[in-house]
């Protein structure tokens, strides 16, 4: 709610206010639910049991999962090359997952499938976005798929955890970075950065999440950086790279509402 009030407050000062066309409702409506409300419950969820670290590395597996899809859904030319590497990135997460489940025990399954359905999640919106006709910019849309997301979490989170606690020190601050920066700016600056860098650039760019991801809980939260995690970061960043590299030599560029 927070990021959906940010949204629609720069959209207003862009004088880009308005209330969505019928033909963008659609999107509106996919995108709030899959890539919006679900990523952020399945990967909220999954951070209750999971090191920060490894959950986003998995989290951030989107790109793995968007190959086939688009092979599927949008009949699109898959070169062997590509399925090669979504071959290279699944085995990347198998090397993460394995040997947790393994020490930990099978109750860390639920967990990585919430991350894995978080990245398919994600995956889905991107091809349906792929699919639709812009009536209106991608940023005049966002405010309102933020408040579609923001309706769907909030009745599911006082069903599942009842009235929330006082926030306190910590928790306001947290909700203060959370809402206007790593949401609200996050989703308008990678749409922004996708309408002036190529494909190729802002792929391997986003590759550097998940590793800053585990430098931050390494140093804050004292995450083991173990064999297993290394060799899984590599393989599915590697895999990552193949699956969209012949798309990024086709194109030259993302499109900014595939971001």
């Amino acid at each position: 709610m927070i990021a959906a009030i940010c949204l629609f407050a720069l959209v207003a000062l862009r004088r880009e206010l308005a209330l969505p066309s019928r033909s963008d409702w659609p999107l509106i409506v996919v995108s709030g639910t899959l890539q919006m409300a679900g990523y952020s419950a399945l990967t909220g969820l999954a951070l209750t049991v999971l090191p920060p670290g490894r959950a986003s590395v998995l989290a951030f597996s989107t790109p793995i999962w968007v190959v086939p899809l688009a092979a599927w859904w949008l009949r699109e030319r898959i070169s062997w090359f590509a399925m090669f590497g979504v071959a290279v990135g699944l085995s990347g997460v198998f090397a993460i997952a394995a040997p947790s489940i393994h020490l930990e025990g099978k109750d860390q399954i639920v967990s990585y499938a919430m991350l894995m359905g978080a990245a398919a999640a994600w995956a889905i919106s991107i091809v349906f976005v792929r699919l639709h006709r812009f009536a209106a910019t991608t940023l005049a849309l966002a405010p309102w798929q933020m408040l579609v997301a923001a309706a769907l979490l909030l009745p599911v989170a006082l069903g599942v955890e009842g009235s929330p606690p006082p926030i306190g020190t910590g928790g306001a601050a947290s909700l203060a970075y959370v809402g206007p920066i790593a949401t609200a700016f996050a989703y308008w600056a990678v749409v922004e950065v996708g309408r002036h860098f190529n494909a190729a650039t802002i792929s391997m760019a986003l590759l550097a999440t998940p590793s800053l991801g585990i430098l931050i809980s390494a140093l804050t939260l004292g995450e083991a950086v173990d064999a297993s995690l290394t060799v899984g970061v590599v393989l599915i960043g590697a895999g990552t790279r193949l699956a969209t590299a012949t798309s990024d030599r086709k194109t030259g560029a993302i499109p900014p509402e595939s971001t």
